[in-house]
């Protein structure tokens, strides 16, 4: 397999009818709207191309589509969301919240209310708790705070999104092994790229650092194959007619290729920096396939952001 190089999604726009869209580090980084992003979704949805947003946010579907205004985009220009916390979030319900007795979850979240409050609605009837003695299992959704369903308040996670420090965070996981919970991913990634060239510590390592002491995890979104699939039934598409769009090699490319969807590589994001060049330059040809024969994973497009030029 062979991947080609572009500067624009001109260059392909022809060969699909529809693309399944990563946010983080392809649409914006948290803060704002990548330069070009903008532009080029309005322009492939006025070309007719089905759009769909598949992402490992941790927010429910329609939280995800309520915040792209915020950025600058349509929501009507897309046909849905699927995130990893909607696919968890009804996991946790059918496996925890329909039960006689109430469950409790150490629940690893955002400090900002809103989010780990919708997803928690979507999870039926359990509770979050600090204390692991009375906990059923383990939700890693956020990586700011615990949350305590209780009102005694939250406990901050300290330096770990910024610094990876795991001080706080080892204690609890250690607890929550010896009484062998379960621990549910609602967001697998591993590090996120903010404003600024900022590079966050995410959910997704904690729960690879409870697997690693010995623990039972469970993780949605990308890149298992059935989230792909997911926004391929809402897309109504064959497969063959559609791209992936994605800055992960592990999550993004590895699921499209997974899933024998094609996918463009956005080299801007997760790993701008393995390529030396600047954000928004297309890396020369011999960096990327360095890069793609080290991690075992090739795309089928290579671009540096997503832009459109006619």
């Amino acid at each position: 397999m062979t991947f080609t190089s572009i500067e624009s999604f001109s260059e392909i726009a022809h060969k699909y009818d529809g693309f399944i869209l990563d946010q983080y580090g392809v649409m914006h980084n948290g803060s704002e709207s990548l330069p070009g992003s903008v532009a080029c979704i309005g322009k492939l949805a006025s070309m007719g191309k089905k759009l769909i947003i598949l992402s490992n946010t941790s927010s429910p579907s329609e939280m995800a589509l309520k915040k792209l205004p915020k950025f600058g985009f349509d929501k009507d220009d897309f046909v849905g969301a699927v995130t990893s916390g909607e696919e968890a979030a009804a996991y946790v319900k059918s496996k925890y919240g329909a039960a006689n007795s109430k469950k409790k979850a150490i629940f690893f979240t955002w400090e900002k209310k809103e989010v780990p409050m919708a997803f928690l609605k979507k999870c039926g009837d359990i509770e979050a708790t600090t204390n692991v003695a009375e906990a059923d299992f383990v939700i890693t959704h956020g990586c700011d705070v615990l949350h305590d369903s209780s009102g005694s308040g939250t406990k901050s996670l300290g330096s770990y999104m910024h610094e990876g420090d795991f001080s706080v965070i080892d204690p609890i996981l250690e607890q929550c092994l010896e009484r062998d919970l379960p621990v549910i991913c609602a967001n697998p990634d591993l590090i996120a790229k903010l404003a600024g060239g900022v590079t966050a510590n995410m959910p997704g390592q904690i729960a690879k650092k409870y697997e690693e002491m010995g623990g039972k995890c469970k993780y949605f979104g990308k890149p298992y194959a059935e989230h792909f699939e997911a926004c391929l039934n809402e897309l109504g598409l064959e497969a063959s007619r559609v791209c992936h769009v994605g800055d992960s090699l592990h999550h993004d490319i590895k699921g499209a290729n997974d899933a024998k969807v094609s996918s463009v590589f956005i080299t801007g994001g997760v790993h701008c920096d393995a390529f030396g060049c600047d954000i928004g330059e297309l890396p020369e040809k011999n960096e990327l396939k360095e890069l793609f024969d080290k991690e075992g994973i090739q795309p089928t497009h290579v671009s540096p952001m997503l832009k459109f030029h006619a």
